[in-house]
């Protein structure tokens, strides 16, 4: 019995990122300086998961909300790219590598989570093939290097959940969502624009297509800020309050004709009182 650990190698770092420490560390605090501590501290927020030339200064916004000195845990959950999942996904990595340090993954929670028999075990090659949670890898280490010796972190890939199993899933996790010592970070992307996306849809009265489609995306942005005002409702019953804020939207590029293609990006944060 070999007991080596098992790593996840930064396998994106050279291509989406830069895998220079120096630089990566430099770039990150460049972003994150230009970003204001508004919603703060963070229990959750929403972060892109493109290419930091593309979304470094957006994701930033998120980033600037977390405060490393009550985060113990991070939860990670990034959509599954590369596989077909019904389910949710761990990783059978111990250690996830990135150029600026090494992140620990939370094993006490992770055979919490699986004893549930709710998730599979994706392959090391699956995860490292994955950019949704490794694009995250390397903010969480910036945010947290005050205290990096001091928490874990609990990567999830997400499948294609039908309504029923992402209200099971949420259940699930609402527990640890509860904890002020865990964050969650859940990376989205949002609108998709363009031919090689198979979508084009086009509403002429916003003017230029890149408006239709911030106006799409900002109409999605809205519905996420009301949360679920039923569940937010009996939180405050008990006197927990909750709210959700974008802070930051941004595109890829800015799409004015049929040939044209976009991705857009979205930063926000929950706050819970």
């Amino acid at each position: 019995m070999s007991n080596r650990m098992v790593c996840r190698e930064a396998s994106h770092a050279g291509s989406w990122y830069t895998a220079s420490g120096s630089q990566l560390n430099a770039q990150l605090e460049g972003w994150l300086s230009q970003a204001q501590p508004t919603a703060g501290p963070a229990r959750a927020i929403i972060a892109p998961h493109a290419g930091y030339t593309y979304c470094g200064a957006c994701a930033a916004h998120a980033y600037k909300q977390v405060d490393p000195s009550i985060t113990r845990r991070v939860f990670i959950l990034g959509p599954s790219h590369h596989v077909p999942l019904s389910r949710c996904a761990l990783s059978p990595a111990e250690v996830y590598r990135t150029p600026l340090y090494d992140l620990r993954i939370d094993q006490k929670v992770y055979a919490d989570l699986w004893k549930t028999g709710m998730f599979e075990r994706m392959s090391l090659q699956t995860d490292e093939d994955e950019h949704s949670i490794e694009m995250h890898l390397p903010y969480t280490a910036k945010a947290m290097e005050s205290h990096k010796d001091e928490f874990s972190i609990v990567p999830v890939l997400v499948g294609a959940l039908s309504e029923s199993k992402e209200q099971e899933y949420g259940k699930l996790l609402s527990k640890y969502l509860a904890d002020p010592s865990n964050l969650f970070i859940i990376s989205s992307d949002f609108c998709h624009w363009g031919q090689r996306f198979r979508y084009t849809y086009y509403d002429e009265s916003q003017g230029e297509i890149y408006r239709s489609i911030e106006h799409l995306d900002k109409m999605g942005m809205g519905i996420i800020e009301q949360l679920d005002p039923i569940a937010v409702a009996e939180l405050k019953k008990n006197g927990i309050d909750m709210n959700f804020s974008f802070l930051n939207y941004a595109q890829s590029s800015q799409c004015r004709n049929w040939s044209d293609s976009s991705v857009s990006y979205a930063a926000g944060a929950l706050v819970v009182h």
